[in-house]
């Protein structure tokens, strides 16, 4: 039987993009979703074309409610009857310098970025008795600028969760990250956007999606990996 993946955020972006790979690999996937269900449903359809001895299907869940995110492991068990690889892709990013950053911009970063990832983790590590997860951390972990004060500290707590459950759920499962750099450009913005910053970079060169699903293919096989962080920015984090 083929394996499990559990996606959140798979509708739009790089959550979709890692979706795609996975089923191109010959996953099973369980698309995770909060508002985009059309395009979810467009994207479900398009996978079970493309693969069609796979099993593919969605899910909805507010990672912004701790309730609803509790429920998704229970569902993803119940429909596919296993699970074997988390992938916690979804994230709130928004603009929050320090000086204007309000108490609920901060809890609702954190209630994504960070508490949604712990409960599914935890409730994965309850639910079978192995499996593997990836956390999308960021390259801005290691800054102290405060721009993005609220995603910045949510993703600094991601990957030391990464390294606290990697521990405590070890040798049955493995836990590990991935910092990416600027992969894709904001709305309103175009790939000149990405050469622009990639070009503050060492690498001077975007580093694209391919470099995200490469380490993700390194970690899957890669038995022996736990509790590591894979950056994919071009070299950012050494500046």
């Amino acid at each position: 039987m083929a394996k499990v993946a559990l996606i959140t955020g798979s509708a739009v972006r790089l959550g979709r993009e890692i979706a795609l790979h996975l089923a191109n690999s010959g996953w099973d996937v369980a698309l995770h979703y909060r508002t985009s269900s059309k395009d979810v449903s467009e994207f479900e359809k398009e996978l079970a074309i493309r693969f069609p001895g796979q099993r593919f299907y969605s899910f909805q869940a507010d990672l912004g409610d701790s309730d609803q995110t509790h429920r998704l492991i229970k569902q993803v068990f119940d429909h596919f009857g296993q699970l074997d690889l988390l992938v916690n892709s979804a994230s709130v990013f928004e603009l929050s310098k320090f000086k204007e950053t309000s108490a609920e911009s901060l809890i609702r970063h954190t209630q994504v970025n960070l508490v949604s990832p712990f409960i599914l983790i935890r409730d994965f590590a309850n639910c079978a008795t192995s499996g593997l997860i990836i956390n999308i951390s960021d390259t801005r972990i290691t800054k102290n600028t405060s721009d993005y004060l609220s995603y910045s500290l949510s993703k600094k707590s991601l990957w030391e969760l990464t390294k606290m459950a990697a521990l405590e759920l070890a040798p049955n499962f493995r836990v590990n990250a991935i910092a990416p750099g600027a992969i894709l450009a904001p709305a309103g913005k175009d790939h000149h956007y990405l050469e622009k910053i990639a070009d503050l970079t060492p690498m001077k060169t975007p580093s694209g999606i391919i470099s995200i699903l490469k380490s993700i293919d390194y970690i899957i096989g890669n038995e022996d990996l736990t509790g590591q962080l894979i950056f994919c920015d071009g070299g950012a984090q050494l500046l």
